[in-house]
C-alpha cells in the first residue's frame, strides 16, 4: 500500500464512523438541543435532571449518560417522535400526563416515525410506557417499563401499546404495573419476544393482529398471561406463564395458529378478585371470574378457537387444565402434558373429540395406564369427564353426593357400558410418560 492510498484508506474509515455526540447539560433547553441539531447527530444528555416534554421532528438520538433524567410536566406525552428513524435511548423518563386518550407516554411514537427506536431507557410512574401509534417497523427493546401501581387497572395505560403498527416489536422488556404488558390492535406482522410481565391485568393482549409471534416471553402475577382475540395465523412459542390468577393462555376467536413448547404453571385453590375493582366489560373474558366470585386458575381457555395446532405444551397445577368451549373447530391437540390439574379437561359441548392424532396423544398426570407392549403409549383410550362430571358443572352443590352409593352406581355403570358415555373429549393414543419440559425463558427470575 503506498502513502498516498493508506491515507485515503484512513480518511474513508473515519468518514464512516458516527459523529461525536453532542453534550447537553442540565438545565439546558433540551428542545432547543434538536432544533439545532442535523440529522443524524446524537444528543448526550449529561447526568442530571432535564426538562420535557420533546419532540423529536428530525431523525437524532437522544442518548443518556447513567444518571441523567427528562422529566415532563405531568401533562401530555414526555417524549413525541415524529421523524422517521429517530431514537431514545439510556434515559430515566417519568411524568407524562394522565389522559388515555391523549396516549400520554414516556415516549409516543406517531405514524410517521417509521423505524424509530426506543432502548435501554427506565420509564417510571408515566400513563403508557411506549405507544406506537402507527409507526412501522419500530423497535421498543430492553427497557425497564414502571406504570402506576394501585387504584383501578382500567384507568392505567400500558406498558406497551402497539396500533396499527406493521413490522413492529418489542424485545427485551420488563414491564410491570399497569393494565397489559404489551396491548395490540388492529396490526400485523408484529414480534413480541423476551419480555418479562408482573402485576398487571394481562401480560400480552391480542386484538383484530394477525401473522405475528409471541415467543420467549414469562408472565407472573398477572390476572392472565396471554389473551389473544380476534386474530389468526401466530406463532405462540415458549412461553412461560407462572401464578397468573385467572389463565395461563387464553384464545378467543383465534384461528389458524401454532401453540407450541409453552408451560403454565397455575394455582390449584384459585383466588378472589377485589370486590372494589369494577369488571372491564369492554375486554371481559368468557368463563372468567365475576367480581366476587371465587374460580380456580385455568391453564389455558379456549372459546371459539378453530383450526389451531396445539402441541408440546405443558399445563400443570390448575384448577382446569383446559376448558375448552362455544364450538371450537379443527383443533389439533397432540403431544401434550396435563400434570397434577384438579380437573383435567372441562369441555362444554355434545361433539366426540379424539385429541390423538397420527397415533400419538396426549400425557394425563391421572391416567393410571397400562402399556404392555412398551411403546409408549397406553393401551385403553383415556376419557377426561363423565355424565358425574357434566352434572356437577350445571349443579355444583351436587358435590355433596359425590360419594353416595347412587353415583357410585352410575360410575360403575359408565365403566361397563361405554355407549352411555356422553359425547366429550377422548385421548384414544395417551402417552405413558410425560414429554420433556419445554425450555422456556431460563433467565427468567418472578
Amino acid at each position: 500500500m503506498t502513502p498516498r492510498t493508506g491515507i485515503l484508506a484512513l480518511l474513508l474509515a473515519a468518514a464512516a464512523l458516527p459523529a461525536a455526540a453532542r453534550p447537553v447539560a442540565p438545565g439546558e433547553d433540551v428542545q432547543a438541543a434538536v432544533a439545532a441539531a442535523a440529522p443524524g447527530e446524537v444528543l448526550d444528555l449529561l447526568p442530571g435532571l432535564h426538562r420535557g416534554p420533546v419532540l423529536l421532528d428530525r431523525a437524532v438520538t437522544l442518548v443518556g449518560r447513567r444518571g441523567a433524567v427528562l422529566e415532563g410536566p405531568e401533562q401530555g406525552s414526555v417524549v413525541t417522535i415524529i421523524a422517521e428513524g429517530a431514537a431514545v435511548r439510556g434515559l430515566v423518563l417519568r411524568g407524562s400526563g394522565s389522559s388515555l386518550d391523549g396516549m400520554d407516554s414516556a415516549v409516543l411514537l406517531r405514524r410517521s416515525a417509521t423505524g424509530a427506536v426506543v432502548e435501554g431507557n427506565r420509564m417510571e410512574g408515566n400513563l403508557f410506557g411506549v405507544y406506537v401509534h402507527g409507526a412501522q417497523d419500530a423497535a421498543v427493546r430492553g427497557n425497564t417499563i414502571l406504570g402506576r401501581p394501585g387504584g383501578r387497572m382500567s384507568e392505567h395505560g400500558d406498558g406497551v401499546t402497539v396500533w396499527n403498527a406493521p413490522g413492529a416489536r418489542a424485545e427485551g422488556n420488563d414491564i410491570r404495573f399497569g393494565r397489559d404488558g404489551i396491548f395490540v390492535k388492529t396490526s400485523k406482522q408484529n414480534t413480541f419476544s423476551g419480555n418479562r410481565f408482573r402485576d398487571l391485568r394481562f401480560g400480552v393482549h391480542y386484538m383484530y393482529t394477525n401473522d405475528s409471534e409471541v415467543s420467549g416471553n414469562a408472565s407472573s402475577g398477572n390476572h392472565a398471561g396471554y389473551a389473544i382475540m380476534y386474530s389468526q395465523r401466530l406463532t405462540v412459542r415458549g412461553n412461560l406463564s407462572e401464578g397468573d390468577r385467572d389463565h395461563g393462555l387464553l384464545f378467543n376467536y383465534a384461528n389458524g395458529s401454532t401453540i407450541t413448547d409453552n408451560w403454565v404453571i397455575g394455582h390449584a385453590a384459585g383466588a378472589r378478585q377485589d370486590a372494589a375493582e369494577p369488571v372491564d366489560r369492554e375486554h371481559a373474558i368468557p368463563g372468567g371470574s365475576e367480581v366476587t366470585g371465587v374460580a380456580p386458575a385455568k391453564c389455558v381457555f379456549f372459546y371459539n378457537a378453530n383450526r389451531n395446532r396445539f402441541a408440546g405444551n405443558r399445563f400443570e397445577g390448575c384448577g382446569i387444565g383446559i376448558h375448552f368451549t362455544a364450538g371450537s373447530e379443527g383443533n389439533e391437540i397432540t403431544g401434550n402434558a396435563f400434570i397434577g390439574n384438579r380437573a383435567q379437561v372441562k369441555y362444554v359441548g355434545t361433539r366426540h373429540l379424539d385429541w390423538s392424532r397420527n397415533g400419538r396423544g396426549n400425557y394425563w398426570s391421572d391416567n393410571a395406564a397400562f402399556d404392555l407392549d412398551r411403546d409408549g403409549i397406553a393401551d385403553a383410550a383415556y376419557r377426561p369427564n363423565d355424565l358425574v362430571d357434566r352434572v356437577l358443572w350445571t349443579a355444583p352443590r351436587a358435590k355433596l353426593l359425590l360419594n353416595s352409593p347412587a353415583v357410585q352406581v352410575l360410575r360403575w355403570a359408565q365403566s361397563q357400558f361405554p355407549a352411555i358415555l356422553p359425547g366429550g373429549v377422548v385421548d384414544s393414543r395417551p402417552l405413558v410418560a410425560p414429554p420433556p419440559p419445554p425450555v422456556v425463558a431460563p433467565d427468567w427470575q418472578p
